[in-house]
């Protein structure tokens, strides 16, 4: 299959040290990511790099100028010792009726709600997202995102480090294919520990994050 999942909008690779993670992946690569913004209220901030197309990389990670959030940082940063391939979006054409046809096929993406990040030019930016509900573990089913009329980031002028491929092990890869499918998308899988790995072409040349 193609290596590309259909639909893909973003891969967040998440970290408990964003500077420390922008500044290896710059070495790694020779490309500088982009500030994206902070979230406000979460915690969090990111750095964007564009993967083509209308796909981007987000590496995010706890944001030093915001006080401590009042509950869990988003994607499980609090708990990371180390920066980790964490989950993935896709953006379908209609996101609500996305997730009632999932629905009707036996998973349940989540409620939709609301998100929004301010950028470094003071730009806000709002969309709606799945919050996941009760995410399958292996953090392989990805959620789903509406930009709505806000720019897409991968607009913004990002660098770009073009996405080779994009593939995961999983346990049961027969358990996850069917969820993929209910949301219109798929990747490519094999079995073994859950585990993402995606590379990307680079002025270094082909260069593999996990």
């Amino acid at each position: 299959m193609d290596t590309i999942p259909a639909r893909l909008d973003h891969i967040v690779l998440a970290t408990p040290d964003l500077a420390a993670t922008v500044a290896e992946f710059t070495r790694r690569t020779g490309v500088v990511p982009a500030p994206g913004g902070a979230h406000v209220g979460h915690g969090t901030r990111n750095h964007l790099v564009g993967l083509g197309g209308r796909a981007y990389l987000e590496i995010l990670g706890p944001d030093p100028e915001q006080p401590e959030p009042t509950g869990p940082r988003p994607f499980g940063v609090d708990g990371l010792d180390a920066p980790r391939t964490i989950t993935w979006a896709i953006s379908p054409q209609d996101l609500d009726a996305t997730v009632a046809g999932a629905r009707a096929q036996g998973y349940d993406p989540g409620d939709v709600r609301d998100m929004s990040r301010r950028r470094p030019d003071g730009t806000l930016l709002r969309w709606r997202l799945t919050d996941g509900g009760s995410p399958h573990p292996s953090g392989l089913v990805p959620f789903l995102i509406d930009w709505g009329t806000t720019p897409h980031p991968s607009a913004s002028g990002l660098p770009v480090t073009p996405l080779r491929e994009m593939t995961a092990t999983a346990p049961d890869p027969d358990e996850i294919r069917p969820l993929l499918a209910a949301l219109g998308t798929g990747l490519s899988l094999t079995e073994g520990p859950a585990a993402f790995s995606f590379t990307v072409d680079t002025p270094n040349g082909p260069i593999t994050f996990t």
